[in-house]
């Protein structure tokens, strides 16, 4: 695959304005990028600059905590759905994993993975605020309510990707479902090495650096 096909174009500021979503839209496809990463107000307005090139629109749910209501979740979801997104990358409720409500957050995933239909569901279980034990957990709830990816981070936390946990996290679902690191992969070192770990996908607002043009 691709070099280039291994990133999420990624914009989830808060005051991201139009202008700098659609040069996101923009380097997305002078790159050959797999996607853009937004917030769910910007869904139509990718969908419309992306159209006629491959580039996926993909966005964020229960983003950047995870705490909202499951219910909230799936409507956003579904809203998401409805606006043309392509991929979902939702937060887990990571209170409830602490807590070892596995069931709780097993069925949240279920429930949005159904919202999503047939689009691509990676679930953010956010690393630097768990244990590896924890991470684990999380990794068996995804692989149970069949979510296609496990994600490791919002961006948005106390911690990015680490090399340890995205090996940690290929040990734990192995070929069972795909791998996205996200969050402070800014090097072309650090890219390469986490494919080699066994990334799948790399969320990262820095994707025109690690790239050479026609990669």
């Amino acid at each position: 695959m691709k070099l280039s096909k291994y990133i999420d174009h990624t914009l989830l500021k808060a005051d991201a304005s139009l202008d700098a979503i659609g040069k996101l839209c923009d380097e997305a496809i002078e790159y050959d990028f797999k996607s853009v990463c937004v917030n769910t107000c910007n869904i139509e307005f990718c969908k419309k600059k992306l159209e006629g090139s491959d580039v996926l629109v993909c966005c964020v749910i229960g983003f950047p905590l995870g705490a909202m209501s499951t219910e909230a979740k799936i409507a956003e979801t579904k809203d998401a759905i409805r606006k043309g997104a392509d991929e979902v990358d939702m937060v887990i409720n990571i209170g409830r994993l602490k807590d070892n409500d596995l069931d709780y957050v097993t069925d949240e995933i279920a429930k949005i993975k159904e919202a999503c239909g047939e689009k691509t569901l990676k679930v953010i279980i956010e690393t630097c605020l768990l244990t590896d034990e924890k991470k684990v957990k999380a990794c068996e709830c995804i692989l149970k309510a069949k979510a296609d990816f496990v994600k490791t981070s919002t961006g948005f936390s106390t911690g990015g990707a680490t090399f340890e946990d995205v090996a940690l996290l290929k040990k734990t679902v192995g070929d069972k479902c795909y791998i996205k690191a996200a969050g402070g992969v800014r090097s072309r070192e650090d890219f390469e090495k986490m494919i080699a770990l066994g990334a799948n996908r790399i969320g990262t607002s820095s994707g025109t650096k690690l790239i050479n043009k026609g990669e």
